[in-house]
């Protein structure tokens, strides 16, 4: 046989898609394990389709999700994620996918790896071992398997479908990984001036939550905050600056010796995201977003791209940001009169969202004890991958 068979679920999870597997599934040495997935989703492509793999050629369909019992107390599963390169023969291990993670709890209980009730809400406890945070998912459950079909709507995504709640716990904390070297402001500020070679100096919020994440004015790249993908993935020079902004930022954050190291080896962390005044727009599916249906218009870019919707760690870092006194995002939340109760409505280029965090003050700093959002998620295929056996034997 010249392809061997690996057992995977193709999931979506919120606006992403990813291969999930078993961990124990895959080979224990890390060098042949991205080995294989890079093949199984078919990167690198240099025509950046990933025609000959699962892979959809996006950011949000390059990813692999790795799940198995967890050896901690406290949680039901350790799940590991990988951005998978299109280009470029990489997976990037250093952060999390908060729309996967949606996914994580309902693959867990397929594969019996948690014990779930026979009918109402599961709940199970996520070890993001790539962050080292714990996530709580509350999954329902019908006749002893995962409901899938539903009512609930995410912008971003065709079809209604079951609502999965998801509680990032400590979101600026976290005990393991590179995240955990700079706390929730790796600088100490709120607010911070970033010089950038032959771009200029910028203000910008530098916060580990969720991801590690940037947030700096749209206005500061010459944009309004309500575009959409083409406005930005079309224009190769915005790009280029985003990027030396995005590398020379974690090198500021800690997570990189250089702008050209992080660039290489880590893409999908930390990311950036701009931000500005509500303005209405159309949303990429035709739905008019009002100045007046939200608090804030938020864009982010993910692997080199503006993400077509959100991303989930995104989310989490805007409820974080939103909640935290003198950060970019606080101060435009602070003008709006629609944010409530710690939960912040935000415009993205497919629509609108909302998410919250719960803040409180020790010792004069801030701390947010947990950020919630809902996503939904389900299967689309489920069996065996298939991949040439010389990945093997020629290792």
């Amino acid at each position: 046989m010249n392809q061997t068979r690996i057992p995977a679920i193709y999931m979506r999870g919120g606006t992403s898609k990813g291969v999930f597997f078993r961990a124990d599934s895959l080979p224990a040495d890390p060098a042949l394990r991205d080995r294989i997935l890079l093949r199984v989703i078919g990167s690198p492509d240099p025509y950046g389709k990933q025609i000959d793999g699962m892979g959809g050629g996006t950011s949000s369909t390059s990813k692999v999700v790795l799940i198995g019992p967890s050896a901690r107390p406290d949680c039901d599963v350790d799940y590991l994620f990988g951005a998978v390169s299109i280009d470029t023969p990489v997976i990037d291990w250093s952060g999390n996918c908060g729309n996967l993670t949606s996914a994580v709890g309902p693959f867990a209980i397929a594969q019996g790896l948690v014990d779930a009730p026979r009918d109402g809400l599961a709940t199970v406890r996520i070890w993001q071992a790539n962050l080292g945070a714990k996530i709580v998912a509350h999954v329902p459950v019908q006749d002893g398997e995962v409901v899938e079909d539903g009512d609930f709507e995410l912008d971003g995504v065709t079809f209604p479908a079951a609502e999965i709640r998801l509680e990032f716990l400590d979101p600026g904390g976290a005990e393991d990984g590179d995240a955990a070297a700079g706390a929730m402001f790796p600088t100490g500020q709120p607010v911070d001036t970033l010089d950038v070679p032959g771009y200029g100096a910028f203000a910008v919020t530098l916060i580990n939550a969720g991801n590690p994440t940037i947030f700096m004015h749209a206005r500061d790249l010459g944009l309004r905050g309500n575009e959409l993908q083409p406005d930005v993935n079309e224009n190769a020079a915005l790009l280029k600056k985003c990027e030396a902004i995005r590398a020379h930022a974690a090198v500021r954050m800690g997570l990189g010796n250089s702008a050209d190291e992080v660039s290489a080896s880590r893409p999908a962390t930390p990311k950036l995201a701009f931000v500005s005044e509500p303005a209405g727009y159309v949303a990429s599916s035709g739905k008019r977003i009002e100045a007046t249906d939200v608090d804030l218009n938020v864009r982010i870019l993910s692997m080199g791209k503006l993400h077509h919707a959100m991303t989930g760690t995104g989310a989490v870092a805007i409820a974080v940001a939103a909640a935290i006194p003198g950060t970019i995002v606080n101060q435009l939340v602070a003008n709006s009169t629609n944010a409530t109760n710690g939960r912040v409505r935000f415009g993205h280029p497919s629509g609108a969202m909302t998410v919250g965090a719960e803040a409180e003050q020790r010792d004069g700093d801030w701390i947010v004890t947990r950020a919630v959002m809902s996503r939904s998620a389900r299967r689309l295929m489920e069996g065996q991958v298939l991949v040439p056996s010389a990945l093997w034997t020629d290792a």
